[in-house]
């Protein structure tokens, strides 16, 4: 079974026959001992390290469409190394910048996604709020706003929508994260421990995604909600919003409540709280046990892991831009 590899270390990559060959590198420049991954179980790479690589060893991940995800220092997702676009079709491109050129069909598309991530964040504080923690005032304002979704006629409208649903959302954290507080959400740069972790994780929902997107005829720069801009696989982040209630902000409530990730995994610098390796490690393993678990899917009858959903959801948008199934509908959790 193919797996996500996560290397942290400076060093130097290259191919090995029919190995990834890793070469870490300390800060004195001392070489550890070599470590080779066999390309065969290798889905794709995260670099978080600086690595050093030649075009070899890209025209070889290419072959094996492996694609490779760099972040820099401060977790900042910098690009992506894509293989070539094996999967795209024409037709499918066409159809798909007809459903954004459309208002009715973009609205449609734009709406239900802002549906689905509102309706899993009122899914989470319902959850903590039947576990002890009162929370009837923001489930009060959830609901208010969701009850206005039909009423938006422009996507800006709808984001505005989206946001104030997140706005009141955010302040659930309070009520469900011990020992550290969030305040309001900030981000660039990330003023405490909670806001660091959300950015880091909404991060990685976001190259899942594209991981995802990748995988199927969709083109990632033609979005919805989010407006398609120049360098960004906006698409991602238009499905990256109904699945972060679920895969991220659940892996947050428990590393931080678990007390996995605790203050020393964190370090402040240039006015703002980022993580550490360590910090970055014990999240990524976290996030990833949420990935491989699965459920009970309602329409399929059988067990799908979480990171498969993504993907499904990826389907789902495909079919409806196909003119297959007359209407989109978001994920939404069941249980």
């Amino acid at each position: 079974m193919k797996k996500t590899y996560y290397l942290f270390n400076p060093g130097r990559m290259s191919r090995k026959d029919n190995t990834l060959k890793f070469i870490a590198v300390d800060e004195m420049g001392r070489e550890a001992k070599p470590k080779y991954i066999p390309v065969e179980g290798v889905e794709n790479l995260y670099i978080f390290g600086s690595i050093d690589a030649n075009s070899a060893l890209f025209n070889f991940l290419g072959k094996k469409r492996i694609a490779v995800h760099f972040f820099d220092y401060y977790e900042h997702y910098t690009g992506s190394f894509q293989p070539k676009d094996y999967l795209l079709a024409g037709k499918m491109q066409v159809e798909q910048t007809k459903a954004y050129l459309q208002s009715k069909r973009r609205m449609h598309i734009a709406s239900q996604l802002v549906e689905g991530a509102s309706f899993n964040m009122l899914k989470n504080v319902r959850y903590y709020n039947s576990r002890g923690r009162d929370m009837e005032t923001i489930i009060h304002q959830l609901e208010q706003h969701r009850g206005e979704l039909s009423k938006p006629t422009k996507v800006p409208e709808l984001m505005g929508l989206e946001g104030n649903c997140r706005q009141v959302y955010y302040q659930a954290f309070e009520h469900i994260i011990q020992d550290f507080e969030m305040n309001n959400r900030v981000k660039r740069p990330p003023s405490n421990e909670v806001n660091a972790l959300i950015s880091f994780g909404n991060m990685m929902c976001y190259t899942l995604a594209l991981d995802q997107i990748y995988h199927t005829q969709l083109n990632p720069t033609i979005s919805f909600l989010h407006e398609p801009g120049v360098r960004r696989y906006s698409l991602a982040l238009d499905l990256a919003e109904i699945f972060k209630p679920i895969l991220v902000d659940r892996t947050i409530f428990k590393v931080f409540n678990k007390r996995e990730i605790r203050a020393e995994h964190f370090e402040k610098s240039m006015n703002g709280c980022f993580l550490k390796d360590t910090g970055r490690k014990v999240f990524i393993r976290s996030f990833e046990d949420r990935l491989k678990e699965t459920i009970q899917h309602r329409t399929l009858k059988k067990k799908v892991s979480y990171k498969h959903l993504v993907k499904l959801e990826c389907y789902k948008l495909a079919k409806y831009i196909l003119k297959i199934d007359e209407a989109y509908q978001p994920f939404k959790i069941w249980w």
